[in-house]
């Protein structure tokens, strides 16, 4: 039995009653803080596992001193058993994450009564770091316990029924009337539903688990085999179960049952009403207003067609026909201007409908169509105006197959709905134009086109993520670098929209004016970084950036929160680079992580966002090995269907290797067939620059250095068969010399790359950048640059790791074009 500390008077509410008497220093300044609170305080010993408590504390939970037990067993005794498990997993939470915690819980006094209280507290630690004891605070939630009762109070009493289960289907409330219908013998709580529902309810069950599952409200009415009364049974998820409410609608069904068939019909007809407003609230183009306004205006009607027109400044325009002869629906879209047809649409200038209830009719109204009848193959129509918001937009025309009357009600509910179809008409007109322009969005922020490089053969491909705005913020991006280098990028900005594909073309415009300083990865994403940075607090981004090098095989990536690519060796074998993706654009920490490899001739480089290989039902690994097995896969079959003796197929998409990069994109489209997200994927098909097209001298450290490069430029030049380019190669590498030997150092290399254009780079050992300056007209130098950025088609500067390169590239002119292919092939 417990004892009371030594430092308080026993059995007051103060006294700490504890397994041992001893009290902990934090225990005793927690308790002496809430000495004047009406609050109770209480310690567990973790390592002991027994617990002390004031006497406020078990006033509280209505426990004798004298009984009271110190182990956990004891306290859980007195805790509601259907609260007992989420309160031990939150106070668990708390002491692994050495943290706070706040419940509240219902507790079973032993003499009686149950009351709601509030238990807080946080975790001590000791000297190590370890949890040692959680203390805390206990008070009573009167406020919050005579709610409950009095909800309680008045559901028990009502005159409909009601019940409450758990997630469960255990009931943890049933009011009297419920209990009646359910028959219970005994105090239903506790009991599953199912064991108290009457047989007979045959799809009750099942609707009741569609609605939990679906998170939606049922709507059930149901034949109750006690009593054979008719009930509606309302079914709405709650955030503990489910509740069910059950009204006596009995006399409603009779009074039903007591109507005509003829006014049954027209009851039906006017619920359609309803239907009608939803469908059209979820038709988003101005294609589904049609489709959704004939599948719930026709068959109520017993029509058989519905043409929906849009007419501008009298222009007319046919937006969707159904149940017509396709011939007729082109004949009258053709035909709107000619004689007589515009009439059809009468409505619309007049703001007035029109009911024709025969063809006989139709003829003597419009004469100079009385071929329509028979080529339409209908024989009554009601022309509708669509209006909305005072203005005119178009006419609704729905036709029967047969002669049909058009009673009062039918014309007023007819232009009821005609009016519903006009605002839903309205919004998807809006929408289609917002439309386009976000796809003209998405279309002008990506590339167009992507570069022939002679470095990489590539695919790529974009799949919006929302059908209702099919624009996101993942992007893919090919840019041709200096030497035949070339940079591959793919990012995603987080979320879809237009907003995130602005900022998606934000970034990518910064990336291609990065790339063009010729900066290293990770120094690209480190500059990306901080710009996303400075977009918003809550704005972030991934980023995959990868150099390859076609003449070393050299391939330099760096990532920001994106998946790593997939690289595909030429036997099919498909690896992940090892590498961190850290944090997005936004949150990260530069330096960002290079990994450099070199890869074999004809690998595969694929580089995607996450919206290609996550869904709801597959996590990120699994999305990984789904497209490692893929890429296997294909490749393997397209390597071993490559013709004999060849590999190209002629049309530049297949690369040497016999991989059609094209192809390849498609197939690997499938992996998003079940995801929500937008996706981005480029595929690259690596090559190899040929020795004889690389050209390297190394050059001395003196005045003589320009000479030798000349005569070095003008004998490969002229074994390359491009004699034009001879005299202005000789003039661009002179000065790129003689720069270097004045104000530069040493050692000095020259190399020509014979690729899709001619590059001649010298390099050195200085990290001084050459720039253009102005000259004026009595200086002696300062217009080499200016020489050099008008030869050549473009030029500029990157830096190695023993230096920096100076390079320029001119394009071959069409003669040496032919004869530097045939060279080649």
């Amino acid at each position: 039995m417990a004892r009371p500390s030594e430092d308080t008077p026993a059995r007051h509410p103060r006294t700490w009653y504890s397994y041992d008497g001893a009290e902990t220093t934090a225990a005793r300044l927690f308790r002496r803080a809430m000495a004047r609170a009406r609050t109770g305080c209480w310690e567990w010993n973790i390592r002991a596992n027994m617990l002390a408590c004031d006497g406020r504390s078990l006033e509280i939970l209505g426990v004798d001193p004298a009984r009271f037990d110190p182990r956990p067993e004891g306290w859980a005794a007195v805790a509601h058993p259907d609260d007992l498990p989420w309160v031990l997993a939150e106070m668990g939470r708390a002491v692994h994450e050495r943290g706070l915690f706040g419940v509240e819980y219902r507790v079973r006094r032993p003499a009686g009564g149950e009351i709601w209280v509030r238990v807080s507290g946080h975790v001590v630690l000791g000297d190590n770091g370890e949890p040692v004891s959680v203390v805390g605070a206990i008070h009573e939630m009167r406020t919050v316990q005579a709610a409950h009762e009095s909800i309680r109070s008045v559901l028990r009493y009502m005159g409909d029924g009601f019940i409450a289960i758990d997630h469960d289907w255990k009931i943890t409330f049933a009011n009297a009337k419920a209990e009646h219908l359910l028959g219970a013998d005994r105090n239903p709580l506790g009991s599953r539903l199912w064991d108290l529902v009457p047989t007979g309810l045959h799809d009750l069950e099942a609707r009741l688990r569609t609605a939990v599952a679906e998170g939606m409200t049922a709507d059930i009415e149901v034949r109750w085999p006690s009593d054979r009364r008719w009930y509606r049974l309302v079914a709405a998820p709650a955030p503990s179960g489910l509740t069910i409410h059950l009204t006596d609608i009995n006399d409603r069904r009779r009074r039903e049952a007591e109507r005509s068939a003829a006014e049954r019909a027209a009851a039906e007809r006017t619920a359609r009403l309803a239907d009608l407003t939803i469908a059209l609230s979820e038709a988003l183009t101005m294609q589904d207003v049609v489709e959704t306004a004939a599948r719930h205006l026709l068959p109520p009607f017993g029509a058989g067609g519905l043409q929906i027109w849009e007419v501008d400044d009298g222009e007319g325009r046919l937006i969707g026909s159904v149940g017509y002869p396709a011939e007729f629906s082109a004949y009258m879209a053709r035909e709107y201007t000619g004689a007589g047809v515009q009439n059809l649409l009468e409505p619309i200038t007049r703001r007035e409908p029109t009911f024709v209830e025969s063809a006989e009719e139709f003829i003597a109204e419009y004469p100079e169509l009385a071929y329509i009848p028979q080529i339409s193959r209908k024989e009554a129509w009601a022309f509708l105006p669509l209006i909305a918001s005072g203005h005119p937009l178009g006419a609704a025309i729905i036709a029967f197959d047969e002669p049909h009357a058009f009673p009062r009600e039918e014309r007023d509910l007819l232009l009821t709905l005609a009016g519903l179809v006009a605002q839903a008409l309205e919004r998807a007109r809006l929408y289609d134009d917002a439309h386009r322009r976000a796809q003209e969005l998405q279309q002008d922020l990506l590339p167009r086109d992507l570069p022939e490089l002679p470095g990489v053969t590539v695919a790529a491909r974009y799949v919006p993520a929302e059908k209702e705005m099919e624009v996101g913020g993942d992007w893919y991006d090919v840019i041709a670098l200096s030497a035949e280098r070339v940079a591959l990028v793919v990012g995603d900005v987080v979320g879809h929209g237009v907003a995130e594909a602005a900022a998606m073309g934000r970034l990518r415009t910064a990336v291609r004016t990065l790339a063009d300083l010729e900066l290293p990865p990770d120094e690209i994403l480190g500059h990306l970084n901080d710009i996303v940075s400075e977009i918003s607090d809550d704005f972030y981004a991934t980023c995959l950036y990868i150099v390859y090098d076609p003449i070393d095989r050299s391939c330099v990536l760096s990532l920001a929160g994106h998946p790593p690519p997939a690289v595909v060796l030429p036997g099919g074998t498909v690896c992940f680079p090892s590498v961190d993706p850290g944090p997005p654009l936004g949150a990260a920490d530069p330096p960002f992580a290079t990994v450099s490899t070199h890869l074999p001739e004809h690998s595969l480089l694929v580089l995607y966002t996450d919206g290609l290989i996550e869904c709801a039902d597959r996590d990120f690994e699994e999305g990984m090995a789904g497209l490692a097995h893929m890429l296997t896969e294909r490749v393997v079959q397209m390597r071993a269907d490559r013709p004999p003796g060849g590999d190209a197929d002629g049309d530049g998409t297949a690369s040497s290797a016999g991989i059609d990069c094209d192809a390849l994109a498609e197939d690997l489209l499938l992996l998003k067939r079940d995801s929500t997200d937008d996706a981005a994927l480029l595929i690259a098909c690596t090559h190899v620059t040929r020795p004889e097209d690389i050209a390297v001298w190394r050059l001395p450290e003196d005045a003589i250095a320009a000479a030798l490069a000349r005569d070095h430029v003008r004998g490969k030049l002229a074994e390359w068969r491009l004699d034009s380019l001879i005299m202005t190669t000789e003039l661009l590498v002179s000065e790129l010399v003689g720069n270097v030997v004045r104000h530069a150092k040493g050692p000095i290399d020259l190399r020509m790359i014979r690729g899709n254009v001619l590059t001649c780079e010298v390099s050195d050992a200085s990290l001084t950048t050459p720039r253009i300056r102005r000259a004026s007209d009595y200086d002696e130098g300062g217009r080499g640059l200016q020489l050099v950025a008008a030869l050549s088609h473009r030029w500029g500067t990157r830096y190695t790791s023993t230096g920096k390169s100076i390079w320029v590239e001119q394009t071959f002119p069409p003669a040496d074009a032919l004869d530097s292919l045939d060279q080649t092939f």
